[in-house]
């Protein structure tokens, strides 16, 4: 299970951007683009089964097929602010959901503060609400401009970078069309993959449509990879050395929500006059006096799907009933809106008392499950919890950011599927913050590697209260599904019963937070040198 996460040299290369910029642009082969030929009405018909009956319809398939777009960024607004870089140029991004929305974000919040301009595209309608909440205030500015992705055809895409006119192309960590890299490249617009990553599963995909992929490879600028393994898969689907730089994780990078400055500013600012910020430690305590829950402990399963709400509900039953841990409160936080009536019911199924917090049911002494059927809103309840359990990881899903939690002092428990991420577990994991069953790096926190900030012991040392805790990478055999819930509680119990030592898990992880925080102006250099470089080679 755990993966390589050595540092590499990701300095960048002037001459090799130079000379990626004379590239010809490689066309996908005949039966991709006669397929996606066949496949555009058929997506058409799918979209209007998913959305004919919600707001907006119209709206997503004129954007999706390129009848209508919003208007592009205003150059005016930019010029209205103080910095010297204004009116720098478009730039679109990609990000196909919530989840690589939030890794991306502050990059872009980076990207905007040096002068470029935004055009979000969103895939999921879930990835393209939470762009609207997450930039509404730039949206409004007019320093940004928001839509869904066109799909993969050549008019279409020409409609939309007509109107766009981007100066670069970014799309974040996996998903990359064919004939838009192809445009793209024919149009001599930069392309750039962002905290790119590739698993082994999606690389044995890829190479299954071996031409289109070499032919998407060919046409990025640059691919700045999350780790050398991944870099190692680029290369083998085509991509050249001189095009990829490995960077780290955007993962890392902490995106603190709006919302939950808001949150903190009405209940310690305005109720106590306080003239500066909390610390973590004292934001968990004035929010969980004004939700009528301070004094009791309290765990969230964050970012749930279909089957791990089951998983959480089943350890929460026998959390309560540990006479030390009977007041125990869960907080689920399900990770797609359509699915929090379908939760609801699944929990008044299993006879524990819930209050939902779409309906503003209070929290009363009684209350053993929390609803959080809410949107913009997880930060604060990783900030509340004592044990954040992160979903996506207990089913197939590949596994959702452990950073957030970690970054506001929260320790992590997540489950065996965690390949979209790994690396970011297992550094987690080495100091303590992140428990995962049968993840060899793990090690528990203790006060002298949290005062020094150093890594917790030798990452072939095992916690000893998890017996089966081996390498999935090696030969031994991994541990059942059941036996993973088993060492789950175990932790949850550990952390829970003994709140000094999440404390110290949580200090760990935020601390490791930190650290990685380089990343950002890291990538963030290595994509301005690119636009920079085309732009030059444009003119000269």
């Amino acid at each position: 299970m755990p993966s390589s996460h050595t540092p590499s040299d990701c300095s960048s290369k002037s001459s090799d951007i130079e000379s990626l910029s004379s590239r010809t642009f490689s066309a996908p082969p005949f039966y991709y683009q006669f397929g996606i030929g066949l496949l555009k009405p058929l997506y058409r018909v799918q979209v209007w089964r998913r959305s004919h009956k919600r707001d907006y319809y119209q709206r997503e398939v004129e954007q999706r097929f390129g009848k209508n777009y919003p208007a592009r960024p205003s150059v005016d607004s930019m010029l209205d602010t103080n910095s010297p870089y204004a009116n720098k140029g478009v730039i679109w991004c990609h990000a196909v959901s919530l989840g690589e929305t939030n890794t991306v974000a502050p990059l872009l919040d980076a990207l905007l503060a040096d002068g470029y301009q935004i055009w979000l595209t969103n895939t999921t309608q879930t990835g393209f609400a939470r762009g609207a909440s997450r930039f509404a205030d730039e949206i409004d500015q007019g320093r940004m401009s928001h839509s869904y992705v066109p799909v993969d055809s050549p008019s279409v895409i020409e409609k939309f970078l007509a109107h766009v006119q981007p100066v670069a192309a970014l799309f974040v960590e996996t998903e990359l069309w064919a004939n838009i890299l192809t445009k793209l490249s024919e149009h001599r617009i930069p392309s750039v993959l962002v905290n790119g990553r590739l698993s082994a599963s999606s690389f044995k995909s890829y190479q299954k449509i071996a031409a289109v992929s070499a032919s998407m490879m060919k046409n990025l600028t640059l691919i700045i990879a999350q780790d050398n393994e991944s870099a190692k898969r680029f290369r083998q689907l085509g991509a050249h050395s001189a095009q990829i730089r490995v960077a780290g994780s955007l993962k890392w990078v902490i995106n603190t929500p709006k919302a939950m400055d808001e949150i903190v500013d009405e209940v310690v600012h305005i109720e106590h006059g306080n003239t500066q910020k909390p610390d973590i430690t004292n934001q968990q305590t004035e929010l969980a006096k004004k939700l009528g829950i301070a004094g009791r402990k309290i765990w969230v399963a964050a970012s749930t799907h279909s089957g791990e709400e089951e998983t959480a509900l089943a350890l929460h039953k026998q959390l309560l009933s540990n006479s030390t841990l009977a007041d125990t409160l869960l907080i689920i936080v399900p990770r797609h809106p359509e699915r929090f009536d379908e939760v609801a019911e699944l929990i008044q199924n299993t006879a524990l008392k819930m209050a939902r917090r779409s309906t503003e049911e209070t929290i009363d002494a009684d209350t053993q499950v929390y609803l959080a059927d809410s949107m913009g809103e997880l930060m604060t309840w990783y900030t509340l919890a004592d044990v954040a359990l992160v979903g996506g990881s207990l089913v197939d899903i590949g596994g959702h950011n452990p950073v957030e939690p970690a970054s506001v002092a929260t320790p992590v428990i997540m489950g065996r599927y965690t390949q979209s991420c790994q690396n970011v577990v297992d550094k987690l994991s080495e100091v303590g913050a992140l428990y995962q069953p049968n993840n060899a790096f793990y090690h528990p926190a203790t006060k002298k590697n949290v005062a020094t900030g150093g890594v917790v012991g030798n990452s072939k040392q095992i916690d000893v209260h998890n017996t089966s805790n081996v390498n999935k990478n090696s030969s031994r055999k991994p541990s059942s599904k059941d036996e993973d819930s088993t060492l789950i509680y175990q932790q949850l119990v550990s952390w829970l019963d003994h709140l000094e030592l999440a404390k110290l898990a949580g200090q760990a992880g935020a601390q490791m937070t930190k650290q990685q925080q380089a990343v950002l102006p890291r990538q963030l250099t290595m994509i301005t040198e690119v636009i920079e470089k085309h732009s030059s080679s444009k003119t000269s």
